[in-house]
């Protein structure tokens, strides 16, 4: 896709507000990125693009539900230089945070490397970058990630734009992840109400309830028994996030409750549109935690990482760690790094299957 035109601040907010749209439009990724990317196309220009989905630890398993004039053989041979990639090497060092190939490496790194004499030899030769990893903390990750053939550089404004929209191509990724197969297997609603794996209470704000699944007011009565409620009996703090996101581009769609020993993480989505209505689904998950950290890691790590390491276990994310210890979030970061390096695994999800092995070890 090639454009002249630079995102000025008028036709910015009205891209955006197309892209969140349509975005929002289907739970199928190929379909809501591709629609949304023809979009972006007005703003960012770019030669080549793509969105790729995979699973952290599990090499070669690699989704790539949207692709822009980009060669099959590309993907094909991908996963044999992944961990040569300069750009997934360097996204993946700031999850969430937009990056132009100038912050990845320098220009004679860039030439030098592998993925770059890999890219023009399958023809789709790669001069600049803007990629973004968006994380969720749902145990896999995504890149989206645009190239350009020319030497010219993707702008500051260029890059401010995208950061812009970063959070909500992250939840649109998590949101179809989560329920693109219930959505496939018919009527979205009816399956979500079938579905015994979650409880769900989905809402045509500001008057209308359309569905509830049938132990979510018992769930919501056990974890708010005290708290002030308003419309539809829902507890006043989850109607209040809601609204916030309604009038928002962005916010806090992700709440979590905790209590000893288990939590509750309620996650807000937006439902593409039907007769007029604009529908949200409250999507709710208690989860009990019996992970326990094996008592010999006491000796290997300082206080300050096991406060960290056991709510890691409990199935915290990151802010809500960093948030709860009082710390600032690079900060956790760096603690998780140390962590992770005196214990010799890789990552998050490593470390919780070790805790795990590690109890049934000491059961039998």
């Amino acid at each position: 896709m090639r454009v002249k035109s630079q995102p000025g601040s008028m036709q910015g907010e009205r891209v955006l507000l197309e892209v969140t749209t349509a975005l929002s439009s289907s739970l199928d990724l190929k379909e809501a990125f591709s629609e949304s990317h023809r979009i972006l196309s007005r703003v960012l220009a770019a030669d080549f693009g793509g969105l790729c989905v995979s699973n952290p630890g599990a090499p070669g398993q690699y989704d790539w539900p949207m692709v822009q004039d980009m060669p099959q053989v590309f993907f094909d041979r991908y996963p044999e230089i992944s961990d040569e990639c300069f750009v997934s090497s360097a996204v993946i060092q700031r999850p969430n945070i937009v990056l132009r190939d100038t912050e990845m490496l320098s220009r004679q790194q860039m030439h030098d490397s592998a993925m770059y004499a890999f890219c023009k030899e399958m023809h789709m030769p790669v001069e600049r970058v803007l990629s973004v990893l968006l994380d969720m903390g749902l145990g896999w990750h995504s890149g989206f990630t645009l190239y350009r053939e020319t030497r010219k550089a993707f702008t500051e404004k260029e890059r401010t734009f995208l950061q812009r929209l970063t959070p909500i191509l992250a939840r649109t990724v998590r949101n179809c992840r989560m329920l693109e197969d219930l959505a496939r297997q018919g009527d979205l609603l009816e399956q979500l109400f079938r579905h015994t794996g979650l409880e769900s209470i989905v809402l045509s704000p500001p008057t209308t309830e359309l569905m509830r699944t049938p132990r979510s007011t018992a769930l919501l009565h056990r974890w708010f028994p005290d708290a002030p409620c308003g419309r539809f009996g829902l507890p006043q703090v989850l109607l209040d996030a809601l609204e916030g996101l309604r009038r928002a581009v962005s916010g806090q769609d992700v709440l979590t409750f905790r209590r000893p020993g288990r939590s509750l993480k309620v996650t807000f989505m937006r439902l593409p549109g039907h007769s007029g209505r604009m529908p949200w689904a409250l999507i709710f998950q208690e989860v009990q935690h019996g992970a326990q950290a094996p008592a010999e890691w006491r000796k290997r790590l300082t206080p300050r990482e096991m406060d960290v390491v056991e709510r890691v276990l409990n199935g915290w994310d990151n802010q809500t760690i960093a948030d709860d210890l009082g710390s600032s979030l690079n900060t956790l970061k760096t603690h998780l790094k140390r962590v992770y390096v005196k214990l010799a695994v890789p990552s998050r999800a490593k470390l919780i299957l070790l805790a795990q092995e590690g109890s049934l070890s000491s059961d039998t």
